[in-house]
């Protein structure tokens, strides 16, 4: 009995050994995702690290290519290879930016990972320092421009009324599109009247700016009155959402 149980272990064992001598190709069992990387922090930490990793037999080696150009990691470069894993060190947004794939090889082929983009988050200042008043009648509907400056990530958008921490709350009458940062005033009251600050920020960097505040001043040669409503928001052609994600659609009209 006791023989028989260590010819069983035996032919397990070699059963298992039988199995990862198997010749095959290469097939990826992590592959790279996006990265986006806050320009803020530049200083504090300077490096990413893309993930790739398949099996197969022979065992594969890696290649990486950044914008379908292969990168040759050398002593003197910023680029490293651990495993299948490409670490960039002091990066260049000029130089480093764009779309990497991993290539995993064995003498039986290659394989080409997913698409992973890397892009550098920053959020600049408004380069005006003053906007033109605009003037409306009682009861009629205003757009107040945001215009956001040169930015990469995402951004959020609220309004300053004339001091801070004074933010406009939206409601019934007033509307702040996270899709362009403009204000929506249906119907403007005299208590409306006042400056108005755009404030952007950028959800990567958590960075903040203020743009140049827009003075909005009643005119005096009347009450507007009824008008048929006016959707001004645009409505994009297309939105491409992830299955079972929450989706938000923005709709605003003008009118009294």
């Amino acid at each position: 009995m006791k023989l028989l149980w260590k010819l069983l272990v035996l032919q397990s064992f070699m059963g298992c050994l039988a199995v990862d001598d198997v010749p095959q190709g290469p097939v990826f069992t992590k592959q790279p995702g996006s990265i986006v990387f806050p320009v803020d922090s530049m200083e504090k930490s300077r490096e990413v690290v893309f993930s790739c990793e398949a099996q197969g037999q022979p065992p594969p080696f890696y290649r990486w290519k950044l914008n379908g150009t292969i990168i040759s990691p050398k002593p003197s470069s910023h680029y490293s290879l651990s495993g299948g894993n490409l670490r960039i060190s002091h990066l260049n947004k000029d130089q480093d930016s764009g779309t990497y794939q991993c290539l995993a090889s064995n003498s039986f082929g290659t394989i080409v990972s997913r698409e992973a983009s890397l892009t550098f988050a920053y959020l600049e200042n408004f380069k005006t320092h003053r906007r033109s008043a605009v003037s409306v009648r009682e009861g009629q509907g205003v757009v107040l421009l945001c215009g956001p400056p040169p930015h990469s990530g995402a951004l959020t958008f609220s309004w300053i009324f004339n001091e801070y921490p004074s933010f406009v709350k939206q409601d019934v009458r007033r509307f702040v599109s996270q899709e362009t940062g403009n204000l929506y005033i249906a119907k403007v009251e005299p208590s409306d009247v006042g400056n108005y600050t755009c404030v952007v920020t950028n959800t990567v960097t958590k960075t903040r700016v203020h743009g140049p505040p827009t003075p909005l001043i009643l005119r005096t040669d009347g009450v507007m009155g009824e008008y048929e409503p006016k959707i001004e928001v645009q409505f994009p052609e297309m939105v491409q959402v992830a299955k079972g994600s929450t989706v938000k659609l923005e709709c605003f009209a003008l009118g009294k």
